[in-house]
C-alpha cells in the first residue's frame, strides 16, 4: 500500500471549484478501476494555520498501481484534470508514504472505499509530522512505537484520551525527506482538545519517562496540523 500525500495551497476564489473538481471528477473516476482511491480530503481547521489549505490522501495499491496513476495525470485520461486543478491552487507539495512496521493501520482495502461522495458526519484529525535527527531515524521509530504507544494506552486507559492513533507513516525511499515519520490521529475528544489548546502541559506530562521528554533525545522538530473531513470525505 501506498499513499499519496498532498497539502494544496488553493486559491481562495477556487476553494469552491476545487472541492468539485475531486468531488464530482477525482473520487467517481478512480473509482472505475481497482487499484487506486481517493481516501481522504481534509481543509486545514479554521484559525490553526494558512487559511484555504487542503490536504488529500490518495491510496495505491502498489508501485504499479501508483505509476499507471501517474501515467494517467501526466499523458492519460486525467491530464486535463491535473492541469485545470493546478491552476486553482498557488502551490502543492506531495510525498509517497508507506505504513511503519508497528502502524495499527497497514492495509486499507480500496475496493470498500465509497466513491460517491456520499455526505456524513465530520471527524477531527491531528496531524503529527516529525523530523528525527539525522542518522535517527531508526531509534526514533523504536521509542515511538514503544513509549508512544504506551502513553496512548495509558491515557485511554485513564479515560482521558484526546487522540487515537490510526496509523503511523513515512516516505518512501527516494521520494522525500529520509528522516521524517507521521502520526495520523483521530480527536476523540474535542472538549479535552480545548483544554489542551488553552491550558499549558501538566508538569507531570513533562517528567523523565513520559513521551514529551524522553522523545527529545530522538528528535525536538514537530508540528501538529488539526484537520477536518471534508463532509464527503470517503473516509472520516
Amino acid at each position: 500500500m501506498l499513499l499519496i500525500h498532498e497539502v494544496h495551497k488553493v486559491a481562495g476564489a477556487q476553494e469552491e471549484a476545487f472541492d468539485d473538481a475531486y468531488r464530482e471528477e477525482l473520487l467517481p473516476t478512480l473509482g472505475k478501476t481497482a487499484d487506486a482511491r481517493l481516501l481522504w480530503y481534509l481543509r486545514l481547521a479554521h484559525g490553526s494555520g494558512a487559511a484555504y489549505t487542503v490536504v488529500t490522501i490518495t491510496g495505491c495499491k502498489d508501485a504499479a498501481a501508483w505509476a499507471s496513476l501517474a501515467d494517467r495525470m501526466r499523458h492519460g485520461d486525467l491530464q486535463d484534470w491535473s492541469s485545470r486543478v493546478d491552476g486553482m491552487r498557488h502551490d502543492c507539495q506531495a510525498k509517497i508514504v508507506t505504513p511503519v512496521s508497528w502502524s495499527p493501520r497497514q492495509e486499507i482495502d480500496l475496493t470498500t472505499v465509497p466513491t460517491t461522495g456520499e455526505e456524513h458526519e465530520l471527524s477531527l484529525f491531528m496531524e503529527d509530522t516529525a523530523w528525527p535527527f539525522r542518522g535517527g531515524l531508526q531509534a526514533y521509530l523504536e521509542k515511538a512505537g514503544t513509549l508512544y504507544d504506551t502513553t496512548l494506552a495509558q491515557s485511554r486507559e485513564g479515560g482521558h484520551s484526546i487522540i487515537e492513533l490510526e496509523a503511523a507513516y513515512q516516505p518512501v525511499f527516494g521520494t522525500h525527506k529520509v528522516t521524517e515519520v507521521i502520526l495520523w490521529q483521530r480527536i476523540v475528544s474535542q472538549k479535552a482538545l480545548l483544554y489542551l489548546l488553552a491550558n499549558d502541559l501538566p508538569a507531570s506530562a513533562t517528567q523523565p519517562g513520559t513521551w514529551m521528554h524522553d522523545a527529545l533525545a530522538v528528535r525536538d522538530k514537530w508540528e501538529s496540523r488539526i484537520l477536518r473531513s471534508a463532509s464527503w470525505s470517503p473516509l472520516f
